[in-house]
């Protein structure tokens, strides 16, 4: 019975340690204000939240921009969700979005919808 008990709190424990992973994505939006390309890093300044540094990995997805070598100072709409890792800041995607600064919140209808799209 015991055995049982430990088990079923293991699991549980581990679906709520991927949930929370999952869940500490932030999203910033702004002008890219530099960038390192020998530690490929950028700064990006969001108008909201401040100026952070990200840093981009080989795991890093990027959507409508060409990858990091795409990247330029002064560039804007760059949106990057990002998490906590090792005490940095890590891109898991970066984008050019539409505009509007929802950081994510939903809405619909950005520039790049098609029609009839809610």
């Amino acid at each position: 019975m015991r055995l049982i008990a430990l088990l079923t709190a293991l699991v549980l424990s581990m679906s709520v340690a991927a949930t929370t992973a999952s869940a500490a994505t932030t999203q910033y939006e702004g002008t890219v204000v530099s960038i390192n390309k020998a530690k490929r890093t950028f700064r990006l300044s969001d108008a909201q939240r401040g100026t952070i540094r990200i840093k981009v990995t080989s795991n890093t997805v990027f959507q409508r921009i060409n990858g990091f070598g795409a990247l330029s100072v002064g560039m804007k709409r760059v949106e990057a969700t990002v998490k906590r890792s090792n005490g940095r800041w890590v891109a898991t995607r970066v984008e050019r979005s539409g505009g509007g600064g929802n950081h994510g919140g939903g809405g619909g209808g950005g520039a790049d919808d098609g029609p009839n799209h809610t």
